[in-house]
């Protein structure tokens, strides 16, 4: 074994002193390698330092981010109890709220009692109501008085008001609010809040982890994950109720189908009286679902149509510009450099030119609207296109071109027979892919106001309270350039006579 290693360096040796270039070029090789992943770590450093990446993480509010997540797939209550100052309470829904107008959940328990409250009644208000229609407000008792000169006069009304108020979140979560106090219960721990108008919030002891206040006597914030979250206030404790799903996606509050099971609805379509008298039970329930003012399916549809339009358009266009422009473009074809120079200088200046500034542009010049997101698609699309089929001219191989000519063809059926069959595959490949990728860029020129739905998601973000909204135009994308997609590399497959799977 000793021997034959022994020979087998000696003639490793032989071989080094035979061949000196094989080590050497095998050892440069092992040291470029080196110094190119020793340079992209020294990069990499570099770029954590420059763009301060670590400060980022580590100041980066991750629980905004957790409950901006949340809200793509959850909806929320939010009720508010609002306290006067004898600490009677009132609880009241938004205006939109996705329970409707008459909501009584479960999950908010009200104590009501009868009090009796003196209120000035100006004189306009009495001259403006009829005589008779102001013992309908008051109480049998009813004391009226005041001074004849000031031509104003008090009542005493007996109103039913909120005296307790309890909202279960869930099993170990809840707020009671009663007298002035209030009682958040959270994952076993309990904190006692004093409401004073004078003094404002007042904690009684130590803050728990999931509540937080800035200053003594602002609001508390109360933060229970993805239960939800709530506000308390001297004057008012604003409920945020979180569930999962999306709140009346199929019918809003306004349909008479709201709030109605399935096997409600089908019934009420196929053999109830009808609803609307103008219109069948069927037609009703469709109207109401594309009208949704809650998620407005038929914009959302409609805006989602005319992205497609944009993309298809334009790279369309663009690629029937881009054709006959390539020819003068290719040295090969075209033996004119200068004409060479001016198109390929023209397609870099379409082309260098980022979509979104030539949608800037456009919206300027034609205003909001698909015109524009079609523009800048066809004028980026022109220049990209244009470079890339001169550069597949250029590389043809010119014996078929030759053949063709040998025969006596004309310079036109010498395009026709010994180019176009080798380069129409790749340009049609081509114009596949960008119409494919101008799917996914015409939403985003669309946020500028060049039209599609890109314009409508950009509304939906900047409320910041539609983000359910979001998720589902994002959705509705997604799906969009899935089937592009597969369609795009099903017929290059195709073109490019290879087998698909």
């Amino acid at each position: 074994m000793t021997v034959n290693s022994m020979m087998n360096t000696a003639q490793m040796d032989a071989i080094a002193a035979r061949h000196p270039h094989l080590l050497k070029g095998s050892t440069s090789k092992r040291i470029r390698s080196i110094l190119l992943f020793a340079g992209i770590g020294l990069y990499m450093i570099y770029s954590w330092w420059f763009f301060s990446i670590g400060q980022v993480l580590v100041n980066a509010n991750w629980g905004i981010a957790g409950t901006y997540l949340a809200d793509w797939v959850s909806y929320e209550v939010r009720p508010d109890i609002k306290i006067a100052t004898d600490g009677t309470m009132q609880v009241v829904y938004p205006r939109y709220s996705p329970l409707g107008p008459d909501a009584k959940p479960e999950w908010v328990k009200i104590e009501t009692k009868m009090v009796d409250r003196t209120i000035d009644v100006p004189a306009a208000a009495q001259q403006a109501a009829p005589k008779s229609s102001s013992f309908s407000f008051m109480a049998p008792n009813a004391a009226v008085g005041g001074s004849a000169e000031a031509g104003a006069r008090t009542e005493t009304r007996t109103e039913e008001v909120v005296s307790r108020a309890t909202v279960n979140f869930n099993s170990t979560t809840s707020i009671d609010v009663i007298d002035g106090k209030v009682t958040a219960t959270h994952g076993g721990e309990t904190l006692l809040i004093d409401l004073e108008h004078s003094a404002g919030v007042t904690p009684e002891g130590d803050l728990p982890e999931w509540a937080t206040q800035k200053r003594p006597g602002e609001k508390i914030t109360l933060a229970f994950g993805m239960t939800g979250w709530a506000d308390v206030d001297k004057e008012k404790v604003s409920i945020h109720n979180r569930f999962p799903g999306w709140a009346n996606f199929i019918f809003d509050t306004n349909s008479p189908f709201f709030n109605k099971s399935l096997s409600e609805v089908m019934s009420l379509i196929t053999s109830s009286d009808r609803l609307d008298p103008s219109r069948s039970n069927l037609s009703l329930a469709w109207n109401n679902i594309l009208y949704n003012s809650e998620w407005q399916h038929l914009d959302v549809w409609t805006k989602l149509l005319q992205t497609i339009v944009m993309a298809f358009v334009g790279t369309l266009f663009a690629s029937i510009i881009a054709f006959p422009l390539c020819f003068l473009a290719a040295r090969n074809i075209t033996r004119n450099s200068v004409l060479n120079q001016v198109i390929k200088r023209f397609f870099d200046f379409l082309r260098s030119v980022d979509m979104l500034i030539w949608a800037l542009f456009f919206t300027r010049a034609f205003g909001p609207g698909p015109l524009a997101g079609m523009s800048a698609i066809f004028f980026t699309d022109t220049g990209t296109l244009g470079k890339l089929y001169a550069e597949a001219l250029e590389n043809i191989d010119d014996k078929q071109r030759e053949g063709v000519k040998s025969v006596g063809a004309t310079p036109l059926t010498v395009q026709r027979f010994g180019v176009l069959p080798q380069v129409l595959p790749v340009f049609a490949s081509q114009a596949l892919y960008f119409w494919e990728s101008n799917t996914r860029s015409a939403t985003i020129i669309g946020a500028v106001g060049a039209g599609g739905i890109g314009l409508k998601l950009w509304e939906a973000m900047r409320t910041n309270s539609d983000w359910e909204n979001v998720c589902y135009m994002v959705i509705l994308i997604l799906i969009v350039v899935f089937i592009f997609d597969s369609a795009s590399n099903f017929l290059r497959s195709r073109l490019m006579g290879q087998k698909t799977h």
